[in-house]
């Protein structure tokens, strides 16, 4: 639908009849002023995601890229399995760590329990640069019971596609590739970095990826500063 057509923000926060118990006047208008933002955002990302829908194609998968799953060896065509598109996570857990990421540890205990909804849609992987054994040992230590974990055994993948750093180090990745007519591309991956953050953010993406924050976020005491999930407490 195009915006011309569309009734402003504020006229559909007025038109809200939702009230809470002993609310005041001057609440009431800074919280319909804020419906009328929050509305607004709403339009915007699904702006964003109809550009992102309607990317060209993305440059083409040559490489035999290869995996190692909890059932043995697969090439990059075989995460798809039956699906058309493909979500991969990088996941911060190289073999030079002892521990994994926990930021990406908790982005990924969120996301267990949502894994057979993705999954009737598109196909999805969580990989790291660890072997495959210390992958699954660490999925059941946290009580994970339906991510696809695989590991890059050559590493070669996650250089490509931003999952390691200039030192060789980590980075979190997250890519949509498509396959049409028997053709792989690369459709969509995260790049707001450190480059592209404001003064004082965190380098994350948008829409964040984290329940975590979406939920801390609507709190008075935000996502804060100088807090971020541990893997043990």
């Amino acid at each position: 639908m195009s915006s011309s057509t569309l009734k402003s923000a504020i006229e559909l926060a007025r038109a809200s009849g939702m009230r809470f118990p002993n609310e005041s006047a001057e609440y009431r208008r800074a919280r319909e002023a804020l419906l009328a933002e929050e509305i607004e955002l709403r339009r915007h990302i699904e702006r964003v995601a109809e550009m992102r829908r309607a990317l060209p194609p993305g440059g083409e998968v040559k490489k035999n890229y290869a995996f190692e799953g909890e059932n043995g060896k697969v090439s990059f065509a075989d995460l798809f399995g039956t699906k058309d598109s493909l979500v991969v996570y990088t996941y911060m857990y190289g073999p030079q760590r002892e521990l994994p990421c926990p930021m990406c540890t908790s982005l990924l205990s969120a996301w267990d329990g949502e894994v057979p909804d993705i999954q009737q849609r598109v196909a999805l992987a969580i990989v790291a640069r660890s072997p495959i054994a210390r992958l699954v040992a660490f999925k059941r230590e946290r009580g994970w019971r339906h991510l696809p974990l695989y590991s890059d055994t050559s590493g070669e993948f996650s250089r490509d596609y931003h999952g390691v750093t200039e030192d060789g180090g980590d980075d979190a990745g997250f890519s949509v590739f498509t396959r049409r007519d028997g053709t792989i591309r690369h459709f969509w991956g995260g790049e707001m970095d450190g480059a592209s953050s404001d003064p004082g953010q965190d380098p994350r993406g948008a829409p964040d990826l984290m329940p975590l924050w979406t939920i801390l976020d609507v709190t008075p005491e935000g996502r804060g500063t100088d807090w971020y999930p541990k893997l043990n407490y």
